[in-house]
């Protein structure tokens, strides 16, 4: 029985989708024309559609409404200096330590997404609500967050929507050429009607040809055209601010799915929805070979869940790539857009996904720089260790400041909060790539502490050979410069009599000095202890004349 069959008796009242995509942004050009990569939508242009958001919790208190409180206190203190800041104060793009480090920048001029579907000739138009970038102070990352909606769809298309439109590009081709696993197109419409750029998912050349050219993907054209004036790296094109891939194609994403009666549901419907695995057929499991055995345990928060019940509450489930949260069409709470579940959706539930993908981009990220700084190393070249030296050191600046500025273990009291962070974390693995990173920040740190120390000892034995050897200069001259003897018109070979009578000593006695150096400093070392007896003094000095054992003979 086809999975259709099913979905006829299954509508989702009220569907949204955010994606977010984390993407690498590439160091700009020494001597260029800003500082950090958001300056470049600071600047009004005919070509940048971007604007920076007004931050909501720093203009008229008579516009925070409750949503923005029951927000903002659903995170710890640490938190909300890392989203919000603790003033509002800016001035210009320059950062100060008491604003948030997150910078976020809004398109207005896309309304609608269009989706055509390969199994449907009827294109389906979704309302876009956010088109965003966020920017983080001092990190290479930036997201763009996508957030969509569509009013009494069928499960099925659902599932498809959720598999098919987070995809920067077709990973292969179906043989009527169309990209596999994909959309048959996505267009952004304008507020006018006007279609502003299409997906070429179709163009099996351009995919190959760019693979081969650049050894990088090429991102598709409609996702490119949302982007700019950021530029890919691995292009032809011309741009300041340059992006490059950092994670799967297949781009993260919250999905809200308020249904008559989600309690209809199967398992596999579940296992579907948030392992993001299309539609399928009754009775097969979401993915081939996967166990659901602990389907629950792995992916589920069902302390609201009470399938049993007149009202089946809400479930949340997470896999790390999607978190998806299920209710009620009747429930006006979950429904309710501005201090219901809806709106928590929108705002609590959607930081509390960013911030882990955020976390896990931003130690790719410097993952990368890593690698890419060792793999400029030149042993040979002086130039090249110097430039590696300072490489290193810089990614352990970004780090330790990454550390102290972003890195959160917990972020909310809120037990449905922290459960839900803790959920997500743990399937992206963030803590284990954190550890493993600082292990080897840390190692290529202590590398370069006793590289540095050798070097240091290095110059330490030269400076000890050379003043050595001055020793003996230095007595001879002292000595015939202190006027002790009338030389001055003496035939040369009385004067030269005089010196070798002078240096001959003083070399023989600097010899014996070194020859004693050891002895010599345990006796110096005794004689500055306070707490040993004259006798235990004298003993040491003693021992410098004393002969030394065999070894082996007691």
């Amino acid at each position: 029985m086809d999975q259709a069959t099913n979905d006829a008796n299954q509508r989702v009242r009220h569907f949204r989708q955010i994606l977010m995509w984390p993407l690498q942004l590439m160091p700009l050009t020494a001597g260029g024309p800003f500082q950090n990569h958001s300056q470049l939508l600071d600047r009004p242009d005919p070509d940048n559609p971007w604007r920076e958001l007004v931050d909501e919790f720093c203009g008229d208190p008579g516009q925070f409404h409750e949503r923005h409180y029951s927000e903002f206190v659903t995170f710890l203190p640490y938190v909300q200096r890392f989203l919000y800041g603790e003033v509002g104060s800016r001035e210009g793009s320059k950062v100060h330590y008491d604003e948030s480090p997150i910078r976020i920048f809004r398109r207005h001029d896309v309304a609608k997404v269009r989706m055509r579907y390969k199994d449907s000739d009827q294109p389906i138009d979704f309302d876009i609500v956010h088109l965003d970038l966020y920017f983080f102070y001092d990190i290479e990352v930036v997201i763009l967050v996508v957030e969509i909606f569509g009013n009494d769809l069928e499960l099925r298309r659902v599932h498809d929507t959720l598999y098919r439109f987070g995809r920067a590009y077709p990973p292969s081709w179906d043989d009527d050429g169309s990209g596999s696993h994909c959309l048959q197109s996505a267009e952004w419409i304008a507020h006018d009607g006007q279609v502003l750029a299409v997906s070429d998912y179709e163009k099996r050349r351009k995919y190959l040809s760019f693979v081969s050219r650049f050894r990088a993907p090429c991102i598709a054209s409609h996702w490119e055209f949302l982007l700019r004036p950021l530029v890919l790296h691995h292009s032809d094109a011309d741009g300041l601010v340059r992006y490059r891939q950092i994670e799967y194609h297949r781009m993260p994403l919250l999905a809200y799915l308020a249904m008559d009666d989600p309690r209809a549901l199967s398992r596999d419907d579940f296992a579907r929805l948030v392992l993001v695995t299309g539609p399928g057929k009754l009775g097969a499991p979401p993915a081939a070979g996967l166990q659901l055995d602990d389907f629950e345990a792995r992916y589920c928060y069902d302390r609201y869940w009470h399938p049993h019940a007149e009202q089946p509450g809400t479930r949340l489930l997470s896999c790390g790539h999607a978190v998806v949260m299920l209710g009620s069409a009747r429930d006006p709470y979950f429904t309710e857009l501005e201090n219901g579940l809806l709106g928590q959706f929108r705002h609590q539930f959607f930081l509390l996904a960013l911030i882990p993908h955020f976390h896990k981009a931003a130690l790719l990220m410097l993952s990368d720089r890593l690698v890419t700084a060792l793999n400029h190393l030149r042993i040979g070249d002086a130039e090249s260790v110097k430039h590696f030296k300072r490489g290193i050191r810089q990614i352990l600046e970004v780090f330790l400041r990454f550390t102290h500025r972003y890195w959160f273990y917990e972020i909310s009291d809120q037990a449905q909060a922290r459960a839900l962070f803790a959920m997500t974390r743990a399937h992206l693995g963030t803590e284990r790539l954190y550890t493993e990173l600082r292990e080897e920040i840390q190692d290529m740190s202590q590398y370069l502490d006793s590289d540095s120390l050798r070097r240091q000892s290095n110059t330490v034995v030269r400076l000890t050979v050379v003043t050595t050897a001055g020793l003996i200069a230095t007595i001879t001259t002292g000595v015939l410069g202190m006027n002790l003897l009338d030389a001055a018109q003496a035939p040369f070979g009385d004067r030269l009599a005089l010196f070798l009578l002078v240096a001959v000593p003083s070399a023989l006695l600097t010899g014996y000095a070194i020859a004693k150096s050891k002895p010599l400093a345990d006796f110096l070392e005794a004689l500055s202890d306070e707490r040993l007896a004259p006798r235990a003094k004298v003993a040491a000095l003693t021992a410098v004349w004393r002969r030394p054992r065999p070894p082996g003979k007691r």
